[in-house]
């Protein structure tokens, strides 16, 4: 998405400035101009944000060439991260000259396509009227939604919005839920992929429509050029590529084993050495649980968040709640500190019927799952049955030691007593 940009409307060549009639704009008195309407499509790039891409609408004409985008937010306005995370990020739409827009995606590389769209020239004013009003101080700020209201959606209904003949798109479903569309676009971001899936739950795992996929711009690039309009016209009336770009703009799929499921599934195998050891010494690694368990605590913290603070409606419900909790940070001090021993057992405990639950539970609801979570869950399961078998051992055994200890001295002390009689 496009960093943050301010302008006024009056700065676009031609004089960009709405013109009204009373409280209505004007689209008559506009006709006299010849408009161009497209639509404008960059091919996502290197940073986790440009994975999707962007899209935005051009208007060129008599003396205007003038860019409408929807994905303009400001970084720096207060608690812009914390507000992100909550759901509550606010984007604004914003015009300004075409020339200033192409640069950024040039710069990364990223492949540009534009959309002429088979608009009458009534309907170009009545858009430009109605994207010129969205612009509005008053009107720029809405509630950003990544997957229901984004940069492409807002272009989509704008575009039926001012449509006199209504627009019939292509019923293709490629992907069927959002979490499918995402983890294709994501594939070479797999470390990324599994923190969406840990973040977001069943809310985007429903089945989805043609028209739903569209909120990603090259599907929706792709489903506008085969659309039609029931009076006949197609709804692109030509196609072409502004900047070719480089082929593949994000950073490529990078070194295979260091991805989720190599990673978790070796750290799987390394816990249950670690494990076997402990088994055999009597000990308990403690760093490692902390480390383990202060790990999923923080996790299960933001977790928790979402799904009950967060106004995000796709992180609830989030099945991943029990295993991934805040109380985990319990049984990271627990298992550290022996006077906690008994908190720490609990704890173990907890986790053995957390996981397993969650593991009967997964096939019979609808969220999908990461394959790295099973072999994390594994890790997780085994060092609480670890820790709930050797603890309780360890501390009998420190019990006896202090009772033969205690009985020792006792009888010292008494032949002690009786060597002085």
């Amino acid at each position: 998405m496009t960093i943050f940009i301010v302008m006024a409307l009056s700065w676009l060549p031609g004089g960009a400035k709405p013109r009204m009639a009373g409280d209505i704009y004007d689209v008559e008195a506009a006709m006299a101009d010849s408009l161009t309407v497209s639509l404008i499509t960059c091919y996502p790039g290197p940073e986790v944000y440009e994975l999707y891409g962007h899209e935005a609408i051009r208007v060129r004409g008599e003396g205007r060439d003038s860019v409408w985008n929807y994905g303009v937010f400001d970084f720096r306005a207060p608690n812009f991260i914390y507000r992100f995370v909550k759901g509550e990020t606010d984007y604004m739409c914003v015009g300004y000259p075409f020339a200033w827009f192409l640069p950024e995606y040039e710069k990364r590389g990223s492949k540009v396509v534009e959309q002429d769209l088979n608009l009458t020239q009534k309907e170009a004013h009545a858009l430009l009227a109605s994207l010129q009003k969205s612009a509005l101080p008053e009107n720029r700020t809405y509630r950003y939604n990544y997957v229901k209201d984004n940069c492409a959606t807002r272009i989509l209904d704008r575009i039926d919005s001012v449509s006199e003949s209504p627009i019939v798109y292509p019923h293709t479903v490629a992907f069927g839920s959002f979490r499918n569309e995402m983890r294709e676009y994501n594939r070479d971001y797999p470390w990324y992929q599994l923190g969406i899936d840990i973040a977001l739950g069943a809310g985007i795992d429903y089945p989805i429509t043609s028209r739903d996929e569209m909120f990603v711009p090259v599907e929706m690039m792709t489903r506008v050029d085969g659309a039609m309009m029931l009076d006949g016209r197609p709804l692109v009336r030509e196609s072409r590529t502004i900047f070719e770009g480089v082929p593949d703009a994000t950073l490529g799929p990078g070194t295979p084993w260091l991805r989720p499921l190599p990673v978790s599934c070796a750290l799987a195998v390394l816990t249950l050495c670690l494990c076997f050891l402990n088994f055999r010494n009597g000990k308990i690694t403690r760093w490692v649980y902390f480390l383990w368990f202060a790990l999923l605590g923080v996790a299960g913290c933001l977790v928790w968040f979402l799904v009950f603070i967060s106004v995000h409606e796709a992180t609830s419900p989030n099945t991943l709640l029990l295993w991934l909790s805040p109380m985990q940070l319990i049984t990271a001090v627990a298992m550290v500190l022996k006077r906690l021993k008994t908190v720490g057992v609990i704890m173990a405990w907890y986790n053995i019927v957390a996981v397993v639950s969650t593991l009967l539970v997964w096939p019979f609801q609808h969220q999908s799952a990461n394959p790295s979570f099973f072999p994390l869950m594994g890790i997780t399961l085994m060092l609480a049955v670890t820790y709930a078998i050797i603890a309780p051992k360890i501390s009998y055994n420190n019990m006896r030691i202090r009772k033969n200890a205690s009985g020792s001295s006792r009888s010292k002390s008494i032949r002690i007593r009786q060597t002085k009689k």
